[in-house]
């Protein structure tokens, strides 16, 4: 029994990788890396984001969070292993910091783009 279990569940974590896509893993992993996702302050394509207006002493200031997806690999490990102000620390692995790269640069966003097809 015990080994029927350990067979089961080697089987069970040998394919649960495939179990979602990396562009489905990439995407999560952006939009909710450790309870705050990337896209709140970056925008859905890492465009960059206005997150408020407000007055400090009667001055008009902006805070907004960086475009992000035109920086280099290493320009983006650096950014995302620093303390930047306004910028949450995620302790985010090497493997995580690749796959939100990976997204920046290589998912389609069909979700913005995509439009029915009209017939002719």
């Amino acid at each position: 029994m015990r080994a029927s279990l350990l067979l089961i569940l080697g089987f069970t974590l040998a394919y649960s990788e495939s179990f979602i896509t990396k562009e489905e893993y990439a995407s999560g992993l952006y939009h909710n890396p450790r309870g705050v996702g990337c896209h709140l302050c970056h925008g859905e394509k890492g465009e960059g984001r206005l997150i408020a207006r407000y007055r400090d002493k009667g001055e008009n200031k902006v805070f907004a969070g960086k475009p992000i997806n035109k920086l280099s690999f290493h320009e983006f490990y650096e950014k995302v292993n620093s303390r930047i102000l306004g910028m949450p620390r995620y302790y985010l692995t090497d493997t995580e910091i690749q796959t939100l790269y990976y997204y920046l640069h290589h998912v389609e966003f069909k979700h913005a783009s995509k439009q029915p097809a009209k017939a002719q």
